[in-house]
């Protein structure tokens, strides 16, 4: 009952949390926004989220999940109806601050949920949890047709009444056991203390990709079907969705798979595959004109709108497997204090999505070319690749050559 109400509730705050995905377009059309301006409108709900979720997930370490989660979301309802009412860049992105909130609910889920399961099982459970990232699909699917009956402005009105429910919802829905507040009598500078550890930071730099990827993309998909191949904002949306849901539901999936072959091997995986397809990716529309014998002789390269989807699905599940193996570290190294880890690794992947759709903004305004945005995103996730090798696969090899070494002088003495 807990994971299902946990679930339902953060795909609800998820839904919010992603809004300006859609209900951007029409605002960047009305207020005739520039690419990095609407960057920063999309992303700022995002910074709030991220810094939110440090507090938020000691707070669930002392207070217990479900009060938190409640509050928060009460928390969110005014801001999201006042949206209605806005009509200057200013207050959109004033508002904004106060709906990114809802992204906080990760931190605090991920923490009351994973107390109620086995270390065996953990994994699996934080998946399901994690799936309702799907929540960002569901606003491209929903929202369009909210705004195509009552335009932008009732979208907001819509939302904040949905969350409203959902908050109430959750109270009735979920449990308290003052058991798993093991951390409650911890004090706020032995709960920070995990600033120190270098592998917090480690995980933090992998989240900033596969989660804060995943935040920037489904932020900025709609956006980029619109602008790269000319479909309107219903069709634009609906094509997004083949990587939001993806990313979302299957996040499930990467937590059974951590459970079983490891979080290491996971998200080594995840990483290489992730880079295959962002090279791809990356790649810009170019139209060659070669002199030959017979006459210029014009090619063209780049993605359809086919390919470019069937990429972005790939990279979507990618992306939720790897979400899920990084969390599945944190259950490995961090019981006691899960919470105030989680907080640290979802601030800097919220981070990661706040940051990303603004530099893909700007790279588009300096350099025109639309696919700068997942050039940016390979260059993060070469460090991540970097990072991993260094950190844990080559330490790995290293202690398996000794290991054999060993093994053979052994073999020797004997013989």
């Amino acid at each position: 009952m807990v994971l299902t109400s946990s679930t339902i509730a953060f795909t609800v705050c998820f839904m919010i949390w992603m809004m300006f995905a859609v209900l951007g377009i029409p605002i960047k059309k009305m207020l005739s926004l520039s690419e990095t301006q609407f960057g920063l409108l999309a992303a700022l709900p995002v910074l709030t989220g991220s810094l939110v979720r440090l507090p938020l997930g000691m707070m669930t370490d002392k207070f217990g999940g479900k009060i938190v989660f409640f509050v928060l979301m009460l928390s969110t309802v005014i801001p999201i109806y006042l949206l209605s009412y806005a009509h200057e860049y200013w207050q959109f992105l004033i508002l904004g601050l106060f709906v990114g909130l809802a992204g906080g609910s990760f931190s605090v889920g991920i923490a009351y949920v994973a107390k109620w399961f086995e270390p065996q099982n953990q994994g699996l459970a934080m998946g399901v949890f994690g799936a309702g990232n799907a929540g960002s699909a569901l606003t491209k699917l929903i929202a369009p047709t909210i705004i195509a009956i009552g335009g932008w402005q009732l979208m907001p009105k819509v939302y904040a009444g949905l969350m409203l429910i959902t908050a109430i919802g959750f109270w009735f829905g979920s449990f308290d056991n003052k058991e798993h507040r093991t951390a409650s009598k911890a004090s706020i500078g032995s709960q920070l203390a995990v600033l120190k550890d270098k592998n917090v930071w480690r995980y933090s730099q992998y989240y900033s990709i596969v989660f804060g990827g995943y935040v920037a993309l489904a932020l900025w998909m709609t956006h980029y079907y619109v602008d790269e191949y000319g479909f309107n904002l219903k069709t634009a949306a609906f094509l997004a969705v083949c990587f939001s849901l993806p990313g979302g539901v299957l996040r499930a999936l990467g937590g059974w798979l951590s459970d079983k072959y490891s979080a290491h091997t996971v998200t080594w995986w995840v990483l290489w595959v992730a880079m295959i397809i962002l090279f791809i990716l990356s790649y810009p529309q170019t139209d060659l004109v070669i002199h030959t014998v017979k006459g210029e002789q014009a090619l063209h390269f780049g993605l359809n709108s086919t390919v470019f989807t069937i990429l972005i699905f790939a990279l979507g599940i990618t992306f939720a497997i790897g979400k899920a193996s990084v969390f599945k570290y944190l259950s490995n190294d961090y019981k006691q204090n899960i919470g105030a880890v989680s907080g640290v690794v979802g601030l800097f992947g919220g981070l990661g999505g706040f940051l990303l759709p603004i530099m893909f903004g700007k790279a588009v305004d300096i350099t025109g070319v639309r696919s700068s945005a997942f050039m940016i995103m390979f260059g993060v996730i070469w460090v991540s690749l970097i990072w991993i090798y260094l950190s844990e696969v080559r330490p790995q090899m290293e202690a398996s050559h000794q290991a054999n070494k060993a093994e053979k002088a052994r073999t020797q003495a004997t013989s």
